[in-house]
């Protein structure tokens, strides 16, 4: 194992994460605060730009899929570096191919964008759980916190530019420089993955692309994936639907549906932000059950009683329910540092299935049976989540300065 970490050290790889996640959160959202005006500069249907939006999701799953190899050859910094800043610019080439009327260059934009903000997306988690583990306590979900900021402060960036007429590619070029320059800086403060790792002994196997895949083997790897499928497909599906359900369902207007989604996801943040008081308090099982009980209770409310009110605050305990799930469960994919970055992409994959698989399913449902009752899937889901949440009980090294031999179990 390498020399001790000075605690500041660590906080200023903590920091660094920190804007890693931010960075990330507003790349995403530069793109999707753009998107009616790549359909208008486009001209194409409804069908043909949904064609060039799966550029995203086609490369996020290759992405994934390769992360954990490319993390074990180059380490969390440098694939941080890499992915950010390859994916950022993938932005600008959608942006050109949305300047010429191209819906092919476009789509291969999206493609390297998505295929960045895949393998960038495990390495910050898995960044974000070493550092968890050195620092002693819970931040995993304060990390994804700040991805929503991110979030915000993109889409905000976007509406300003939609609002004085900034061109797409000008748009897209300029967040893509500053991300590249911001991770190049950030990365410096860095510290290795694998800082807490045992010595391996001398007869103990190397490690493979094939003991990296036989992570998919692991029963705690494929639980604590169902744990976060059915978290994400909470989060997934309120994006996705929750206004629409307020408007078809319960007779809100328009804009009423807008707000209803920005409340839901407020209570995501402010349970993200406060949630790590709850965690470290009572550990993370106790935490995500009631996590669980909480969004199962919400989406009762919004989906079985017909009063608006109570569908309002069925959102806020939705919010709050769902906002843990897919933190801790990338913590606790990470907490063994040997294979941490696979287990880490193994669990991610699955969880982006929730994100790929979620808005058809309950399209198609809500077809047959109305888009309240759809809902209910997702109900039916958090509750197994909330059922398999031992898989996430706590394994975790001692902290930075504590004697040898502490443990938090």
């Amino acid at each position: 194992m390498s020399s001790p970490l000075t605690r500041g050290q660590v906080t200023a790889w903590r920091n660094a994460v920190f804007v890693t996640f931010a960075l990330s959160g507003l790349a995403v959202a530069t793109w999707l605060s753009r998107v009616p005006a790549v359909r208008d500069e486009l001209q194409v249907s409804t069908g043909t730009l949904g064609f060039v939006l799966f550029g995203i999701a086609a490369g996020s799953i290759a992405g994934l899929t390769a992360s954990s190899h490319i993390i074990a050859a180059i380490g969390t910094a440098r694939s941080v570096l890499a992915s950010l800043a390859v994916g950022a610019l993938g932005l600008p080439l959608a942006g050109i191919g949305a300047a010429l009327g191209s819906p092919l260059l476009c789509f291969a934009g999206l493609v390297v964008f998505g295929l960045g903000n895949g393998v960038c997306d495990v390495a910050m988690n898995v960044a974000g759980t070493a550092n968890e583990r050195a620092l002693g306590r819970t931040v995993m979900p304060l990390f994804h916190a700040m991805f929503s900021g991110g979030t915000v402060l993109g889409v905000g960036i976007g509406a300003l530019a939609e609002a004085a007429a900034v061109p797409v590619l000008l748009h897209m070029s300029v967040v893509a420089i500053l991300i590249a320059v911001a991770i190049a800086v950030t990365v410096r403060f860095y510290q290795s993955e694998r800082h807490d790792e045992p010595e391996p002994a001398h007869d103990a196997p190397a490690e493979t692309w094939r003991s990296r895949l036989a992570v998919w083997l692991e029963p705690r790897t494929l639980v604590v994936g169902v744990l976060v499928l059915g978290m994400a497909f909470a989060e997934g599906s309120a994006n996705d639907w929750l206004p629409l359900a307020m408007v078809d369902g319960h007779g809100f207007d328009n804009a009423a549906g807008a707000v209803v989604l920005g409340v839901f996801l407020v209570s995501m943040t402010v349970g993200r932000l406060g949630g790590t008081v709850l965690l470290d308090r009572f550990g993370r099982v106790p935490v995500l059950r009631a996590s669980a009980l909480l969004a199962v209770a919400g989406l009762a409310l919004i989906v079985f009683v017909p009063v608006p009110w109570l569908a309002v605050a069925g959102s806020v305990l939705w919010g709050l329910g769902a906002a843990l799930g897919f933190p801790v469960g990338m913590s606790a994919a990470g907490d063994d540092p040997r294979q941490a970055a696979a287990r880490v992409s193994a669990v991610a994959t699955i969880a982006y299935l929730a994100f790929l698989a979620g808005p058809p399913v309950i399209g198609v449902l809500a077809d047959q049976v109305g888009l309240l009752l759809a809902l209910s899937t997702v109900l039916v889901l958090v509750a197994v989540s909330g059922l398999v949440a031992g898989s996430a009980r706590e394994r975790r090294s001692a902290p930075v300065g504590a004697k040898p031999g502490a443990e938090r179990g």
